[in-house]
């Protein structure tokens, strides 16, 4: 499944942009598993069904409510604007989700860019920062904390995580201003002057939605399956209803990416399956027992499988160990670990966290090249492995 995501867009683009060839391929690939589990497991695919649903109709209730959000105006794509805009998104991914962040923002963000040439950076830094490192201040941020949360973690315990997330924000802010510094001397003087001449206060529209968004995230809160699934259905069917269609058009708002995720990822939670068990089951011969271990194993399983379930997985071999019960029966240290790992190395990849595919889909739909998925984990690599092994040598070893 992996394969099929790096090569068939390198291999043959054009039949790979088609959403219903997307489905093909994962489901023939699904299929085997498919069969075997409905065979001999069937409970493990019944649950697998559940939690892709959850997962799908989350992401299509900020899809469609941050959608109906249209930030008019047309700021100076200055880099002191763009750093801004990724500070902001890396607070609010703490607290509307980095789903919710990434939806509100992406579109203002390339909407203010769309004079300048020199663009494919920004939107990989907004991946990295509001896509996934931004959230990993409170349970409403990222999928694997409320998770955890739902395992007994006590609400307020990932603000113990705010010294990893400054570190990591304030490091990846300063380079991207260093790097957008220099791309924007770059730009043709043209691009720049239109830049300039079509400067307009951003004026907000649909604040509707925003009540919506607050709604959803209340939802993701305090309910449970299958009410929280049926509240966040009726408020994206509320906001399709309430919000002008001339706002969606504005905004550029289509079906095709969150289609897009819904199939890839369908396939991907289906050929997980096996991996996760193999996981689950040998999992202790790894010989994973200090925090340092925990953070790039459940990191780098984060980078390609769905990062809540790893973070479940690492947390119960973490349990099992027999250490300090300080918190759900793990040290406090190996927690931090497993947190930050799954929840920041979901940006090594395209398809480490479920906002990044959507973000990459936007920003093509609008006219950005972004890297292939091969040429994506180059940069990642590049820039965040770096900073990884710094967080490591600071607070896990």
């Amino acid at each position: 499944m992996l394969l099929a995501i790096t090569v068939f867009p390198l291999w043959v683009p054009r039949w790979w942009e088609s959403n219903r060839n997307k489905l093909v391929v994962s489901l023939l690939l699904g299929l085997p598993i498919v069969t075997l589990y409905a065979a001999r497991r069937p409970g493990a695919l019944l649950s697998m069904a559940e939690e892709y649903v959850s997962f799908i109709v989350l992401l299509a209730g900020l899809f469609v409510i941050s959608g109906g959000i249209v930030l008019r105006g047309d700021l100076a794509a200055t880099p002191l604007t763009n750093t801004g805009f990724l500070a902001l998104g890396s607070v609010l991914a703490s607290f509307v989700g980095t789903t919710g962040a990434s939806m509100l923002l992406i579109r203002p963000l390339l909407q203010t860019n769309r004079e300048r040439t020199h663009v494919q950076h920004t939107i990989l830094f907004f991946i990295f920062l509001v896509s996934n490192i931004g959230g990993l201040l409170t349970p409403l941020g990222d999928p694997p904390l409320f998770l955890g949360y739902l395992q007994g973690v006590p609400f307020t315990w990932t603000f113990r995580l705010w010294t990893h997330w400054g570190l990591q924000i304030s490091v990846l802010l300063a380079l991207y201003f260093v790097w957008d510094t220099r791309a924007y001397t770059q730009e043709p003087i043209a691009a720049r002057r239109r830049d300039r001449a079509q400067i307009e206060p951003l004026r907000l529209r649909g604040s509707s939605n925003i009540v919506w968004l607050g709604l959803v995230v209340f939802a993701v809160a305090f309910l449970h399956a299958p009410w929280r699934e049926a509240a966040i259905v009726a408020l994206g069917g509320l906001s399709l209803w309430r919000t002008p269609r001339a706002l969606r058009r504005a905004n550029g708002f289509t079906a095709y990416p969150i289609v897009e995720v819904a199939v890839l990822f369908a396939g991907i939670f289906l050929t997980m399956i096996p991996a996760l068990e193999l996981l689950r089951l040998r999992g202790g011969e790894l010989g994973v027992r200090e925090p340092w271990h925990f953070f790039w194993a459940s990191g780098l399983l984060s980078s390609f499988l769905d990062n809540a379930p790893t973070y479940l997985t690492f947390l119960a071999l973490g349990q099992g160990l027999g250490l300090a019960r300080e918190v759900v029966d793990v040290p406090h240290a190996i927690l931090a670990a497993i947190s930050v790992g799954a929840v920041s190395m979901g940006a090594n990849s395209y398809i480490g966290n479920a906002p990044n595919f959507m973000v990459k889909s936007i920003a093509e739909e609008q006219g950005v090249k972004m890297p292939s998925f091969l040429g994506y984990m180059v940069y990642s690599g590049v820039i965040l492995l770096p900073l990884f092994v710094i967080v490591t040598v600071l607070f896990f070893v």
